[in-house]
């Protein structure tokens, strides 16, 4: 499908992935409506990108975990700038790592539910009704990951894991239910990312954070941006349902080339 001039929904859009693909997509002509938490950093993003390109950039600061706000923020998105033809349902975090899971503090247990889970599917359902289920058309773009379908051999993050592997399954039962209709639902699961994903995930351990990249280059957030308008890129009558996207020494999630760098420097 074209991406320039349609209006697309991005979750978690103020840093790392989500921005990155934010930018993408204004360079592709897309209208933007950005979600996340920080009204400040969303105002940057929106202003770096107005600055850069002529497309419209609407921001709403939303947490995700809350229907009624998402409900209230998609449908006042709507009257700004008309009907979403694009979802990417971006927002996730991780906490605790590396904590075996009855060391985790219940809070963080529920803010990784509420959000990764919950507002993954709030997200999908204040659009679906608002804007794509009476018109029987769209897209929706989920941003899981790679561990959805194969858990890391290092301990910790049995949540995180669920949580993706939840997403998954969301994915595929939502692609056909929306049977009969141009309502097209992809996955797009990112390998290794350096972001501040993984940095707050292993508590911003410089230490182990670097650990956890020993030897091989992590990809960059415009690598996920790249492979992501990829799939938005294509006809309407053909789905790259899932798509994996990873560092090339990042051979599975039990084996990394950590000779990598020293092997292609």
């Amino acid at each position: 499908m074209t991406i320039q001039g349609s209006n697309v929904l991005l979750t978690g859009a103020s840093m790392g992935i989500g921005s990155a693909i934010a930018e993408a997509l204004a360079a592709k002509g897309a209208n933007l409506i950005l979600f996340a938490r920080s009204e400040d950093k969303l105002q940057s993003l929106a202003d770096k990108i107005k600055k850069q390109h002529a497309t419209k950039v609407i921001y709403k600061a939303v947490d995700i975990q809350d229907y009624t706000a998402v409900e209230g923020a998609v449908k006042s998105s709507v009257q700004e700038l008309g009907q979403i033809d694009i979802l990417v349902n971006n927002a996730g975090l991780a906490l605790g790592a590396p904590s075996a899971f009855h060391d985790l503090r219940v809070s963080d247990i529920l803010t990784m539910n509420n959000t990764n889970i919950n507002g993954f599917m709030f997200a999908t359902h204040a659009v679906l009704n608002t804007s794509m289920i009476t018109r029987k058309i769209g897209t929706i773009l989920n941003i899981t990951s790679v561990t959805g379908l194969e858990v890391p051999p290092f301990p910790g993050e049995a949540v995180y894991h669920s949580n993706k592997a939840a997403q998954e399954a969301f994915t595929n039962a939502l692609r056909n239910e929306l049977s009969g209709t141009n309502i097209r639902v992809m996955a797009l699961r990112p390998g290794c990312v350096a972001t501040n994903f993984h940095s707050q995930r292993v508590g911003h351990d410089k230490e182990m954070y670097n650990s956890f990249f020993e030897g091989f280059q992590p990809l960059e957030p415009v690598d996920v941006a790249e492979s992501a308008v990829y799939m938005l890129e294509q006809p309407l009558n053909r789905s790259v349902k899932a798509l994996d996207v990873v560092p090339s020494a990042q051979r599975s999630l039990t084996v990394f080339d950590r000779e990598w760098n020293k092997r292609n420097a």
